[in-house]
């Protein structure tokens, strides 16, 4: 049979498990069975891996990005970069650079390029969404929306010239109906070829879950629903009336306001523009549609009733402060120098708050030290805009017997990000003192720790423009209070 000949669901699936997509299936199929056990440990992933040398190096290059990997540690091996950027993250790159490359070998047209992107785009618009509200099969969800239109991915990445033009004059005549146009020229839909292409590759449970979301029937289904639909939505435009049907829909998923949800819809796409151009061998990442042009208030873009605050906020907007990526490089390498050559504190403390302002983009940073004998926290180093008054004004109760969120950071030895569904519990923590002195939003907070000393927290926030706060800032945010912690410790040492 000649593959112009090629008709029905049956044999397009015969044919397509004839090409080089099985044994891509058998690396997806291992990293989701290790993503479902709660045993998995480091050498199961690197073995899986590490089977195809290609995939390897792509998984490490990847690893040693700056989006993925700010603080620029060198990452040579599976093991180590576990241990840089985290187990999820590096089965997360894996899964990617295994369905992005596999289905993007040879000379992709066009038509491919934009489908996976924007497929790719949705998968971390739904990773993002089931992270928030702490469902447990992250890694399923993101895997199904990225395969959600499996057929029509695996057609445009084999089908020949003949079949490719006829697809195209079927979409050009049915523009609103691709499975009337598939069922024309394949004799079966995208969405049957999906399906059986998904059992076909024993990821039955993954098909259950791509069902399911055409009616978004459960929380795993509707974030696979809603992440395909904002990616596909974006593509004609963040002013939509139909982006802000989904941006209110996000907010209810997630219970936030529209405008914070719509943050977050940006911050995801940001992340898969950063992470699918490292991921792919073409760059994906062009494909999908980009936020820089958004106004800074989002409430007119989402029609939605400003604050009285936010009205009466000037119309000249000045410019947002953007992360540098090469003073952030510069700040981790001399704080990591002086882990092993300490100078002063005040340098030490120096570099830390500059790293993450000018260098991370985080807007406002506070180093809050334990004074009057380790009893309340008081302001040491500030750095952002309307940030001067805390030295003087700043002065928080340290106590175990009414814990606050600064205390328990202390206490847990714990960096976190506070505002996430994931410390939801924890709100009750920042007292309304807290508040008044910082405002609402997300933060990070993190312990500063000399060894077993505590000295005090570190926090930070993007409170001015009210934009997202990404997981690279968050990584960043990490590193720098590791290495402050371990300047402070060789500086106590040497003293």
């Amino acid at each position: 049979m000649s593959d112009t000949g090629t008709r029905g669901l049956q044999q397009w699936i015969t044919r397509l498990h004839k090409a080089e997509l099985p044994a891509m299936s058998v690396v997806v199929h291992d990293l989701l069975r290790l993503s479902q056990s709660e045993t998995a440990s480091v050498r199961q992933l690197a073995d899986v891996l590490l089977r195809d040398a290609s995939l390897t190096s792509k998984v490490l290059r990847v690893s040693n990005s700056v989006y993925c990997n700010p603080g620029r540690e060198v990452v040579k091996t599976i093991s180590r970069a576990v241990v840089v950027i985290g187990f999820d993250q590096v089965r997360m790159i894996g899964l990617s650079v295994s369905l992005l490359d596999g289905l993007l070998k040879g000379s992709p047209r066009d038509q491919l390029q934009s489908l996976l992107a924007r497929s790719f785009h949705g998968a971390m618009q739904a990773r993002n969404l089931a992270q928030y509200i702490s469902l447990a099969e992250k890694e399923e969800i993101f895997i199904a929306t990225l395969l959600r239109h499996l057929g029509e991915l695996a057609f445009w990445s084999h089908a020949n010239a003949d079949e490719a033009e006829r697809m195209v004059v079927a979409l050009e005549a049915s523009p609103d109906d691709r499975e009337r146009a598939s069922k024309q020229v394949l004799g079966t839909s995208f969405d049957q070829l999906t399906l059986g292409l998904l059992k076909n590759w024993n990821l039955g449970e993954i098909g259950q879950l791509v069902q399911a979301s055409r009616t978004a029937n459960g929380p795993a289904a509707r974030t696979v629903a809603l992440g395909s639909a904002i990616a596909e939505t974006a593509e004609r435009g963040w002013a939509t009336d139909a982006m802000q049907d989904l941006a209110r829909q996000v907010a209810g998923l997630i219970g936030v306001a529209p405008d914070e949800a719509m943050q977050q819809i940006l911050a995801s796409t940001d992340e898969a523009i950063h992470v699918a151009g490292t991921c792919a061998n073409g760059d994906l990442g062009a494909w999908i549609p980009r936020t820089s042009e958004l106004p800074l208030d989002l409430s007119a873009l989402l029609a939605i009733d400003a604050e009285p605050a936010q009205q009466a906020r000037s119309v000249v907007q000045e410019p947002l402060l953007q992360p540098n990526l090469d003073m952030l490089k510069l700040s981790l390498q001399n704080m990591a120098l002086m882990t092993k050559s300490p100078i002063n504190v005040d340098t030490t403390l120096s570099t830390l708050m500059n790293g993450l302002h000018l260098g991370g983009g985080l807007e406002r940073v506070m180093l809050a030290v334990l004074t009057d004998n380790q009893s309340r926290f008081k302001a040491r180093r500030v750095i952002g805009k309307g940030t001067q008054h805390w030295t003087q004004d700043f002065n928080l109760l340290c106590s175990k017997t009414d814990t606050n969120i600064f205390s328990y950071a202390l206490e847990q030895r714990e960096a976190l990000w506070v505002g996430t569904a994931k410390t939801a519990a924890l709100s009750g923590m920042v007292p309304q003192q807290m508040r008044d002195w910082l405002g609402e939003g997300m933060f990070f907070i993190a312990p500063i720790l000399a060894g077993n000393r505590q000295i005090g927290v570190l926090y930070g926030d993007m409170r001015i423009s009210g934009r997202a706060l990404s997981q690279s800032q968050f990584a960043a945010f990490k590193r720098f209070t590791e290495l402050t912690g371990a300047c402070l410790n060789a500086l106590s040492r040497r003293n």
